[in-house]
């Protein structure tokens, strides 16, 4: 008798499964979620062109109530009342936003000066209020 030969076949390891980055998933789910604000933004109907809207071009501006209102000679007003940087500080919360009415011929070296006198007694966050003009909404802004 022939010595059978025992063969024996190996089969090869199994390559090793490469792991999905968790990332991918989610760079689909923003790349989905863009896709989806894209389509639904485009979706609101604008205004024709030939529609106006309305305008308040007569009602005069008026400054927050509790806004420093600076004229053009450096005169400082609080609810119409002349002020100092001292007194509005005195009598104002600096915690919040200090809102500032600036005339626009004040020199902007004296609004500088305000602001830093202003900045200087703790105003953490000074706004200066402004008026919109022709072609946005009238009225005042921030």
């Amino acid at each position: 008798m022939r010595a059978v030969a025992k063969r024996r076949f190996a089969l090869a390891a199994p390559a090793p499964r490469r792991q999905v980055e968790p990332t991918i998933a989610l760079i689909n789910i923003v790349f989905l979620m863009l896709i989806f604000f894209l389509i639904a933004g485009t979706l609101a109907t604008p205004l024709p062109s030939e529609m106006k809207t309305a305008q308040t071009e007569f009602a005069p501006p008026a400054a927050p109530p509790d806004a420093l209102a600076i004229a053009a000679d450096g005169t400082l007003y609080r609810s119409g009342a002349v002020t100092t940087v001292g007194s509005f500080v005195a009598l104002t919360d600096l915690s919040k936003p200090v809102r500032i009415a600036v005339n626009r011929d004040l020199p902007a070296r004296d609004l500088i000066d305000v602001v830093a006198a202003l900045r200087a007694a703790g105003a953490g966050h000074v706004v200066m209020v402004t008026e919109r003009t022709a072609g946005s909404r009238s009225g005042l802004s921030e």
